[in-house]
């Protein structure tokens, strides 16, 4: 599984680091959030899922 941010449609909610601070961060120049990890294992992939999920503003990509 891999996951992406994009960055023009994030408005750096930062519910996507409440469910996977592994995964995500918020950058603190942007504000915006920041892949930790692109590629995730799968211990991590349900909370990958999550934090997509809770994104208001669908800014999270996932692939399979």
């Amino acid at each position: 599984m891999k996951v992406s941010v994009d960055l023009e449609t994030c408005q750096g909610y930062a519910n996507c680091v409440l469910e996977a601070d592994a995964i995500f961060d918020i950058d603190d120049d942007t504000g915006k959030a920041v892949v930790l990890r692109e590629t995730v294992p799968d211990d991590l992939a349900e909370s990958a899922r999550a934090a997509a999920a809770s994104c208001p503003v669908d800014a999270i990509t996932i692939e399979e």
